[in-house]
């Protein structure tokens, strides 16, 4: 069996095995879908009238279609504060340091975590997304296209932060500290565009929301979506999910192939 043999065939037990894991725990996923869908809830049925006039005095029905491209986002970066709990359980309990004994491809143990958190944030935006559109979210002037432009760049977004959370879970002591690690993934969408334009945020924090990697994936979204201008934004985004996806991998890979202490 050739080397690329192996490694598919390493890499899909331990895809099966993190995904088994999955399965038996699902409140720690569901209570990480909480912080998205409470939030939608909250911005658009408590503070929706208010908050639309940010967006030049809209209907609550267009603040809905504004925010929902964010809260997708967001819906990412909550679930993978468990991708980095998760492995840094896995870090602690020795289970890694057991993969590493083993005559087990080296690289199928991160490609496991790494598919399976992908897999499993895409099916979170899928049930997140639902929410949205049983709360009046529209696409009606996408096409097909812009759909899988739009459903690609998710994909691509949760790669990438995958890879970070991967890292942060390896290089946290234990789950506890691997949580609080990975935070940021859920705050930083707070201080982005999701919910009101940079421009209509004070001129001093203004570049703190338009310089970071969840703003111009937000307009990138809406402007496949809901067909406002993109500009500059669509490859901004791709060139911050490949440089973290980059980053994240190197760093991840660093990690794990360290002689444990």
């Amino acid at each position: 069996m050739s080397s690329f043999s192996l490694a598919v065939r390493d890499s899909s037990t331990m895809l099966r095995r993190n995904l088994l894991h999955a399965r038996r725990y699902p409140s720690l996923t569901l209570n990480l879908l909480l912080t998205p869908v409470m939030l939608l809830l909250l911005f658009v049925y408590i503070f929706g009238g208010t908050m639309s006039a940010g967006i030049g005095g809209g209907s609550r029905s267009a603040y809905i279609a504004y925010i929902v491209p964010g809260i997708l986002l967001m819906t990412i970066g909550s679930t993978l504060v468990g991708t980095a709990v998760s492995v840094a359980g896995d870090m602690s309990e020795g289970i890694i340091a057991r993969f590493r004994t083993m005559p087990v491809h080296r690289g199928s143990v991160l490609f496991g975590h790494v598919v399976g958190s992908v897999l499993q944030a895409m099916l979170s935006v899928v049930l997140v997304g639902a929410i949205g559109v049983a709360m009046g979210f529209r696409s009606t002037d996408a096409t097909v296209l812009e759909w899988l432009a739009a459903f690609g760049l998710l994909a691509l977004f949760a790669l990438a932060f995958t890879w970070i959370a991967v890292g942060m879970g390896m290089g946290s002591p234990n789950a506890e500290a691997a949580g609080n690690s990975a935070m940021p993934l859920i705050l930083l969408p707070l201080i982005s565009s999701a919910f009101v334009p940079v421009d209509a945020m004070p001129g001093w924090f203004q570049p703190i929301a338009e310089y970071q990697p969840f703003t111009p994936a937000i307009e990138t979204l809406r402007g496949l979506l809901l067909g406002t201008e993109i500009g500059d934004s669509g490859w901004i985004a791709v060139a911050w999910c490949l440089v973290l996806a980059l980053v994240g991998y190197r760093w991840s890979q660093a990690q794990f192939n360290r002689d444990p202490k």
